[in-house]
């Protein structure tokens, strides 16, 4: 296991990651620039991919508590972007679904990942594009497994 100091200067690897973590951040503000918080449109992104959801769940896959999922979804229903219904199970617990509004939010957030996704196919052959996927998805997976194996807390 890698540790770094904090007296280290980052290495190669944690600039480039903070880099590529600054151009998309910039570039998803250009195109949704809402003043929208990560735990907000992470919600929404995880109602894009997986559909409706309670609260608790969204928790659970966010690595969040309650007191912040509760705050980030009374702004997103103040903004319009989502709503929430009655469960089917367990009637005290509420479901949250993406409104049509959350919807076109999310499709102007794809315009720009499509518009990243050209660029990088532009520069990359074929095969290094299957390699950075598959070294993204790696990443990522690591990534959301150490965060859960920490409880959230990194």
């Amino acid at each position: 296991m890698l540790l770094v100091h904090a007296d280290e200067s980052p290495g190669a690897l944690e600039n480039a990651l903070s880099h590529l973590q600054c151009v998309l951040v910039a570039r998803r503000t250009r195109y949704t620039p809402e003043a929208m918080s990560w735990p907000q449109y992470d919600i929404l992104e995880l109602l894009r991919l997986q559909g409706p959801a309670t609260p608790s769940l969204l928790g659970d896959k966010l690595g969040a508590g309650r007191p912040g999922i509760s705050k980030s979804l009374r702004v997103l229903k103040d903004l319009g972007l989502v709503e929430q219904i009655q469960g089917n199970g367990d009637r005290r617990e509420m479901v949250t679904a993406l409104t049509l509004a959350g919807r076109d939010f999310l499709v102007r957030a794809a315009t720009g990942r499509r518009e990243a996704a050209r660029i990088a196919a532009a520069v990359l052959t074929p095969g290094e594009q299957a390699m950075f996927t598959e070294l993204c998805d790696k990443v990522s997976f690591a990534l959301a497994n150490h965060d859960a194996d920490q409880g959230g807390n990194t």
